[in-house]
């Protein structure tokens, strides 16, 4: 018998099934239900996920997911909080958090939600890297190198010559002190810290905004981007540009206000307005995060 979840879920994202999305099919409890993937690397997450809700339906008991990238995060979040029955949040430590855990449960049980502390852990990493400075593939490499899977770490905040500070499952703070000793060259000491005690980057956000003949994908992201358009839509066909977190390879997609724009290695566009002139154009208005 299909679960309450899985048939709001297939009423509401049959109505996508025409957007030229990545599909599949989930064989469970002798259903299927079809569903729109961010990207078809993460459909096991999504999958994943989507279980966990059916089990907080079920047992009325609220779960908690592992640390998720912003294409599943946002994704499980535009399905679940668009069901009456089932409510979704997710925590990363601190706002601008990228790898984030979602919070699952039915509106009456959400109460039950475990504090901030309760979920998120931080360790920080000391060492001494004048020398042999270490960026955050090193730091993750040397977090996995110890035998633990991507899920269980959140982000990664690299503090230059000091070290950084690893956002990971509080179950697993104790492996990491035991087990983390060595980043690139230099030899390092972990150590729990309290939440408090993040230190996040300030923000890099620039506000703009540009007069565009349309609103196409490849017109307003290199106008954003500050580069130029031919360019961008080579970006845009290689799959290095996702529109709302979701890969895209067509410069002609129409762009909304409320969108969000990510470039590899270039930062994050979100559009926050749109106006058009008597004469038919766009005035586009952008803020640009680094």
């Amino acid at each position: 018998m299909m679960s309450i979840l899985s048939q709001r879920i297939l009423s509401k994202r049959l109505l996508w099934s025409g957007s030229g999305g990545s599909y599949f099919k989930r064989q469970a409890r002798g259903y299927s239900t079809i569903t729109n993937v961010v990207d078809p690397e993460f459909q096991k997450d999504f999958d994943r996920i989507l279980e966990l809700a059916e089990k907080s339906l079920d047992t009325w008991q609220v779960q908690v997911t592992h640390f998720y990238p912003p294409p599943v995060v946002y994704e499980a979040l535009e399905v679940l909080t668009s069901m009456a029955d089932i409510q979704a949040v997710s925590e990363g430590g601190f706002a601008q958090a990228e790898r984030r855990r979602l919070v699952i449960g039915r509106e009456e049980t959400m109460y039950e939600h475990s504090s901030m502390e309760d979920m998120i852990a931080v360790v920080q990493v000391y060492g001494n890297f004048m020398f042999d400075p270490a960026k955050h593939p090193d730091f993750l490499g040397a977090c996995l190198g110890t035998g633990i899977e991507r899920h269980v770490i959140g982000d990664i905040l690299v503090q230059g010559e000091q070290g950084a500070q690893i956002i990971c499952l509080p179950s697993i703070v104790e492996h990491l002190e035991s087990a983390l000793v060595q980043v690139r060259s230099v030899p390092v000491k972990t150590q729990r810290i309290d939440l408090s005690q993040l230190r996040t980057p300030e923000p890099r956000v620039k506000e703009m905004q540009s007069v565009e003949a349309s609103l196409r994908l490849d017109a307003v992201a290199s106008a954003g981007f500050r580069m130029s358009r031919s360019k961008m839509a080579d970006m845009i066909t290689s799959g290095d540009v996702r529109l709302n977190w979701k890969p895209v390879k067509k410069a002609s997609t129409v762009v909304n206000k409320g969108d969000m724009l990510s470039v590899i290695k270039k930062g994050r566009l979100e559009v926050t307005d749109i106006e058009e002139t008597k004469k038919g154009k766009y005035i586009v208005s952008m803020k640009r995060s680094y």
